[in-house]
């Protein structure tokens, strides 16, 4: 009875280490992805460049449930099929934009200006019909330290390459207070998970995300911009649960000693 309890002490600490560090350890390394902040609140400080030129606060900004997503206007990578996906969302969606929710689109890239913003813009009004991206979906840019500030505050880490950046495709909601809500990891999105997300927003719910579960499944890849499946660390996992378990069936079946 001692053996088993001691074996599913350490099932519990292994899977504790694992899943439970504070962000501080698991992401010591960890230079290009996603870091949760949910339950954080955007600051007030981050000053923004909007479609006019005019200098603003991105909290200002923020008055209803917000999509957020950091970009360069000059991607020639991951930038298009995140900025694609979200367009498809947006146009599938039953959710009305500019009313229900709306979009806002930052540059990480403090060499790019607004109006390439307003280019990019102009794609995506031209490749969604029937919503009101004019007000609904809202393009900026922003200084070194504003976007350091910005990034920072999200958990959007990137990785300047050359004249390139690495980065991670994530779409951050937020409530109409700035409080962030969910993470969407990736490219494409389901409507029906946009949805809830959205609405989780409006009510400031903090819904889950498997984040931190696939950081510990899998790794980024820089190359292929993209999460790849980090196979020494699933088979070790597997290995060592099995091997657990195998030990504890064998416990159990062995026969007790006869009494004399």
């Amino acid at each position: 009875m001692k053996l088993k309890l001691i074996v599913c002490l350490v099932i519990i600490f292994k899977a504790s280490i694992s899943f439970g560090q504070d962000d501080k350890d698991l992401y010591s390394d960890f230079e290009v992805g996603i870091i949760e902040r949910l339950d954080d609140t955007i600051p007030e400080n981050i000053q923004l460049t909007n479609e006019k030129g005019e200098l603003v606060f991105l909290k200002d900004q923020i008055d209803k449930p917000t999509a957020i997503i950091f970009v360069y206007y000059r991607c020639p990578g991951i930038c298009s099929p995140l900025m694609d996906g979200l367009a498809d969302v947006v146009q599938k969606s039953d959710l009305n934009l500019s009313e229900d929710y709306q979009v806002i689109t930052i540059s990480f890239d403090p060499t790019e200006t607004y109006d390439l913003g307003v280019k990019k813009k102009k794609n995506y009004q031209s490749l969604i019909q029937g919503k009101n991206t004019q007000d609904g979906w809202k393009f900026f840019s922003a200084d070194s330290l504003n976007i350091a500030r910005a990034t920072q505050a999200t958990g959007f880490r990137y990785k300047k390459v050359g004249n390139e950046y690495t980065h991670a495709a994530t779409v951050i909601i937020v409530s109409p207070e700035g409080k962030i809500t969910r993470y969407l990891n990736g490219t494409y999105f389901l409507p029906f998970e946009f949805k809830l997300a959205i609405m989780e927003a409006s009510k400031g719910q903090a819904g889950p995300t498997i984040n931190k579960l696939l950081q510990y499944c899998y790794s980024y890849d820089p190359v292929g911009q993209a999460y790849v499946l980090n196979i020494t660390k699933v088979t070790g996992t597997i290995i060592l649960v099995m091997g657990l378990i195998v030990f504890l069936l064998l416990m159990l079946k062995k026969p007790k000693k006869k009494s004399q």
